[in-house]
């Protein structure tokens, strides 16, 4: 139109966030703006937000390092803690779990019960965690627990967890699940895909700019009583799931065998309430179903609420890496140069 102006086009808000995504961490990388722990830190984290596998990858981890005589310590920013206490918390010493779900958080509470012989610690700073379990826990190493953007703390592995495709299709957020813009995956030393074989996550690798890609696949394991027993090959369940991507988890429930009789899916971290709990048990009545079946991280903030209304078994969710000796090796890489 006759006297209109032409204005710059404005970023829209994704293109914004991934700017100060890298502007973030530019800054820390400029010299001395990270601090170093006196022990080697594996970082485990992922690109996108929701499930990728990585909780599993710290589990396998830390397992794997006490085998070796190890005192892994997991640092954690306990995110979404229903209570939350000043300074460091201190959720297992490697013996023993020392405070209750609500103050741990969910996933912190999860790998202390399923890694004995692993400390966890849990503070929105872990350097300063990770000051406590060198100090008087006897950490030998550290893993980072979703520490891909967590700069502040210097590493000496990044290990990238993501599912197959997942990097190619998605946006920075709000408009898709990305954390960060694609091109920081640079900075990463190997990145595990999962539902891929070695050579697709090979591929998606050196498309990401990252040294080395290797192949996983999530697996179930068999149920585990959390109340009323377990449900039989075939049986009707209702499934219960407050996870990142749960529909991943119905999906597997069903490739498992079981016959899903309804569904009961909320947000990542959700803390149920009685009320939720008596909506969950009219569901399996209507159904007439066995009960319950849950993960391992919702497992764990259901057990506030015990006595249960109903049946419920948790599914241990794993992660099979045929290339395990890849990690391992980087692991011990990053270890020897710390000696």
């Amino acid at each position: 139109m006759p006297g209109s102006e032409t204005r710059p086009e404005i970023p829209v808000l994704h293109i914004l966030y991934g700017r100060l995504a890298l502007a973030r961490r530019a800054w820390y990388a400029q010299p001395g703006r990270s601090h170093r722990l006196a022990r080697p830190v594996v970082s485990v984290g992922n690109l996108s937000v929701g499930g990728t596998g990585k909780t599993p990858c710290v589990a396998k981890l830390a397992a794997w390092l006490v085998a070796e005589g190890e005192r892994p310590a997991i640092l954690s920013r306990g995110y979404a803690r229903l209570a939350r206490s000043r300074g460091v918390t201190v959720v297992s010493d490697g013996s023993h779990i020392l405070t209750d779900v609500q103050h741990a958080g969910d996933e912190p509470f999860m790998l202390a019960q399923a890694v004995p012989g692993a400390a966890v610690v849990v503070c929105a700073n872990r350097y300063e965690a990770g000051l406590a379990a060198e100090r008087s826990l006897g950490a030998s190493v550290h893993l980072l627990d979703d520490g891909f953007q967590h700069v502040r703390l210097a590493r000496d592995l990044d290990i990238v967890v993501t599912p197959a495709g997942d990097l190619a299709r998605e946006h920075v957020l709000p408009k898709g699940r990305l954390r960060e813009p694609h091109s920081v995956l640079a900075r990463a030393h190997l990145l595990i895909v999962v539902g891929a074989g070695d050579d697709a996550a090979a591929a998606e690798a050196r498309a990401a700019g990252v040294p080395r890609g290797i192949g996983a696949a999530r697996q179930l394991g068999a149920p585990v009583e959390v109340q009323g027993g377990t449900p039989g090959a075939g049986a009707a369940v209702v499934v219960l799931a407050g996870i990142g991507q749960p529909d991943q988890f119905v999906a597997s429930v069903r490739a498992a065998g079981w016959r899903v009789a309804d569904t009961c899916l909320f947000a990542d971290h959700h803390w149920y309430s009685r009320a939720d709990l008596a909506d969950v048990a009219g569901r399996v009545a209507a159904a007439g179903a066995w009960g319950v079946l849950t993960t391992d991280k919702d497992a764990v903030r259901l057990g506030r609420l015990e006595p249960l209304p109903c049946r419920v078994a948790r599914v241990p969710l794993t992660l099979d890496v045929p290339q395990w000796d890849v990690v391992t090796g980087a692991v011990r890489q990053a270890m020897a140069g710390r000696a």
